[in-house]
């Protein structure tokens, strides 16, 4: 067995233009299991910047440890354990719950918090992978079922025997949370990663143009296949080259198929989704992975109040991304031979 972990800041894959007459104030914070960045422009007060800054990655350690569901005394893991038992849970984290079970719901249960099972059960939590017999894994899927979870205010209640983790949202939460504080703080240029699969752009670069961050080639993990342009944007992409590992030459990721329990097999690499929501952004992003291209692409069509574009990338190559990136998209340097499908 082998296992792979492919972790690649978008910050890196961000094509910052020089001439920019002030310095930013940056920062970086190991957060929700990877690295996370902050890059803002005050413009007006460097001192003032820097305690905005200082707050935000304070602010991403709080995050992590209030959203976890790795065992402790937080709110999720206590949740976890309740055995069927209401239990209280803080306002933020209700927040987002509330949240996350919507888009669960408008994508059908493509995207479902309450696989964490699953995951443990596949070690992907503790980074000792195998692969489950199908029996457990029918088990497993039988215990998946977002609808189940009931939430009254702050009170939260998870039939005995399911678990909750709010991985697929949390970053993107995070990001909508930070970038709130910036526009607060009369930050109108911020670019902040969140590590591996989410980016945030506050406005656009300073002197006004907009960000061009790199979207990952699933096929060779250290090169970007593609140029997003974001202003006032967020970007997340979700895709099996991530997480993985192998066993017996076959692949096996994290995004998981809540229908299987095991891991989504629907033709595709990955999906990037762009939105002025992060949040929406990790959601749908894993939502429209499991559900496939076709699917997908009819999500994207049925739901225009969601206000999202998509980027899909298929098993064989095939690009494929939505008309509303019409003059926000570009092939990247050594990709221009590509062919890209446009879904109206």
């Amino acid at each position: 067995m082998r296992r792979a972990r492919q972790v690649l800041s978008l910050l890196a894959c961000a094509l910052l233009l020089s001439g920019c007459q002030k310095e930013p104030v940056e920062g970086t914070t190991f957060a929700m299991d990877t690295v996370m960045s902050v890059t803002l422009y005050g413009g007006w007060d460097r001192e003032q910047t820097k305690e905005v800054r200082d707050w935000m990655l304070g602010r991403l350690g709080w995050l992590d440890g209030l959203l976890s569901a790795v065992d402790g005394d937080g709110d999720l893991p206590t949740l976890n354990r309740a055995g069927g038992q209401p239990v209280e849970v803080s306002e933020r984290v209700s927040e987002l719950l509330d949240r996350a079970l919507e888009l669960c719901e408008i994508t059908g249960g493509a995207l479902d918090v309450t696989a964490y099972p699953a995951i443990k059960a596949w070690g992907f939590t503790e980074e000792e992978h195998r692969v489950p017999s199908p029996a457990e894994l029918a088990e497993l899927a039988a215990k998946i079922d977002y609808a189940a979870v009931e939430v009254e205010g702050e009170s939260v209640t998870l039939p005995a025997g399911m678990e909750i983790d709010l991985g697929a949202v949390a970053k993107g939460y995070a990001g909508d949370v930070l970038a709130e504080t910036a526009r607060a703080n009369d930050i109108s240029s911020a670019l902040l990663d969140l590590g591996q699969s989410t980016i945030v752009a506050v406005g656009g670069k300073p002197g006004g143009k907009p960000w061009r961050v790199g979207i990952v080639d699933p096929a060779r993990p250290g090169s970007y296949f593609a140029v997003v342009e974001l202003a006032d944007m967020a970007m997340g992409t979700s895709g099996g080259y991530q997480r993985y590992f192998e066993q017996d030459g076959v692949r096996y990721w994290h995004i998981l198929d809540p229908d299987t329990a095991a891991p989504a097999r629907s033709g595709l690499s990955s999906v990037t989704v762009v939105s002025p929501s992060a949040l929406t952004c990790d959601g749908l992003s894993t939502a429209l992975f499991v559900m496939g291209l076709e699917e997908g692409a009819d999500f994207w069509r049925e739901h225009p109040e969601l206000e999202f574009e998509a980027v899909f990338v298929t098993e064989d190559g095939g690009i494929y991304r939505t008309a509303g990136l019409e003059g926000r998209f570009s092939l990247a340097k050594g990709y221009e031979d590509r062919e890209v499908t446009v879904l109206e």
